[in-house]
């Protein structure tokens, strides 16, 4: 059996997340890198539409199944030509990375949405977190991230941590206010630094000289280590007390969490999408209204560095448990059981 892969190829060199493909059954198969905030970055969607078509037609004409990963710019066109222009001689379904329930999302976004929420094209659709009122053919699945073996590998971890000051925090992510950075160095620039022996930042970001300057001004130890693997992310983790992400970013589930649940490190994030449907304050992590965000981010912080000692670890282990479902293994069998 052979894999297609059939995404946008930005030339130069590769970020410290990329990694080659490996296995000899996988084939990319390249498109012209498309979208952005600017007028033109948005007609030059359309202006490519011509030729990703003629990719997407040639590639699926001896598929099994095809899965469309939305929402994205080309979404706009590649769902009605599932829906009413292509003979469905294959399994298709539709995975909807963002938010499902964002309240007012980009117009593309909401097009797309309202497009499978009324199951125009007749396919499972798999979405982040359990909605009320949710359609039959939407399918809460999970993003996986980790293997069974990294799950057990950091249940070993989270069961050995100890919660002792001064802890160490981390950020995993795009550096940029909607992320939360600008309100991490917020909050760090009002809590006690003998609190805190040192926060990591990994990612990067337009913004990441501004964020460097700022956090000069702290009594801590702040890292900028820019983009890194995730072996390396996961390294740290194993030793990290705290993550904080405070995002008011359109999210699915962010990876990073569970990543973070699996090493017992505790999450402190913020309520957007499904995040609290699996993080639940004061059990495995702080949840932080976004409602005044600022403020809730720094009292959910100062609170979990002035826990008990021991409800830190358990609320550690707990977090590790979390992460059972975000195995490569847990959604197979999901897919298979649910979509196939």
């Amino acid at each position: 059996m052979e894999v297609v892969h059939i995404a946008c190829f930005n030339e130069g060199p590769t970020k410290g997340t990329s990694i080659p493909y490996t296995a000899p059954n996988m084939r990319f198969v390249p498109i012209p890198p498309f979208g952005g905030s600017s007028i033109w970055k948005k007609l030059n969607i359309i202006w490519n539409a011509r030729l990703v078509m003629q990719v997407v037609v040639r590639e699926v004409k001896n598929a099994s199944h095809v899965q469309l990963r939305l929402p994205m710019g080309i979404g706009l066109y590649l769902l009605p030509y599932f829906a009413f222009f292509r003979k469905r001689d294959f399994i298709f379904w539709v995975k909807y990375a963002n938010n499902w329930v964002q309240k007012n999302p980009p117009i593309g976004y909401g097009i797309q949405r309202w497009f499978l929420k009324n199951n125009f094209a007749n396919c499972k659709v798999t979405i982040n977190g359990h909605w009320p009122g949710q359609q039959q053919h939407c399918l809460t699945f999970e993003n996986p991230c980790l293997t069974t073996a990294k799950v057990e590998k950091g249940k070993k971890i989270a069961n050995e941590k100890q919660f002792l000051p001064p802890f160490k925090l981390i950020f995993v992510g795009r550096l940029e206010d909607e992320k939360g950075v600008d309100r991490i160095l917020n909050a760090l620039s009002n809590i006690d630094p003998n609190l805190i022996e040192a926060i990591n930042f990994i990612g990067d970001g337009p913004k990441r000289t501004q964020y460097e300057s700022k956090a000069r001004h702290l009594n801590i130890s702040v890292n900028f280590l820019g983009l890194r693997t995730q072996e390396f992310v996961h390294k740290v983790m194993e030793n990290t007390h705290f993550l904080l992400l405070p995002t008011t970013a359109s999210e699915g589930f962010p990876k990073v969490v569970a990543e973070a649940c699996c090493f017992g490190c505790i999450p402190i994030v913020s309520d957007v999408s499904s995040i609290s449907q699996y993080v639940h304050d004061g059990e495995n992590g702080f949840i932080t209204q976004c409602d005044n965000i600022q403020e809730n981010l720094f009292n959910q912080l100062l609170k979990a560095l002035h826990s008990n000692t021991e409800t830190l670890r358990q609320m550690s282990i707990a977090a590790s448990r979390t992460s059972e479902r975000f195995t490569f293994e847990y959604y197979m069998e999901s897919l298979i059981a649910k979509v196939f």
